[in-house]
């Protein structure tokens, strides 16, 4: 298999994943505020109720704040095992090629914080 099309799946498979984490999270923020705005306790017989209504959603903002840095992390070990890999195939070591392979398989993990950050701050909000 090529290893640019490896490159190309992992690049966009785990920026698209975090992406998709990050539109949840915020959808889901957004959601939980309008119903915060909205809600009526008296309109709850137990206090159960009240408290399984105004928890919804919440633990999956909790899941993504906690697991989008494992996922970026991921991303970046994938990225670093493409970068060896081609540098074993290669017949000469390029020190500007190997430092912008490893710059650009860091961009997961900061894309991964940066999802994992505002899903956090959501969270608690």
């Amino acid at each position: 298999m090529n290893i640019e099309l490896i490159k190309d799946i992992v690049d966009y498979g785990i920026i698209g994943l975090l992406g998709v984490m990050s539109f949840i999270a915020f959808w889901f923020w957004i959601e939980r505020l309008l119903f915060y705005k909205d809600i009526d306790v008296k309109n709850f017989e137990t206090k159960e109720e009240l408290e399984i209504a105004l928890t919804n959603n919440i633990n999956i903002i909790a899941t993504f704040g906690s697991n989008a840095p494992y996922i970026g992390l991921l991303g970046t070990v994938f990225g670093i095992i493409i970068t060896f890999y081609a540098m074993g195939q290669s017949d000469s070591l390029d020190a500007k090629m190997i430092m912008t392979s490893l710059a650009l398989a860091l961009k997961a993990t900061a894309m991964g914080l940066l999802v994992a950050i505002p899903a956090t701050v959501f969270y608690n909000h």
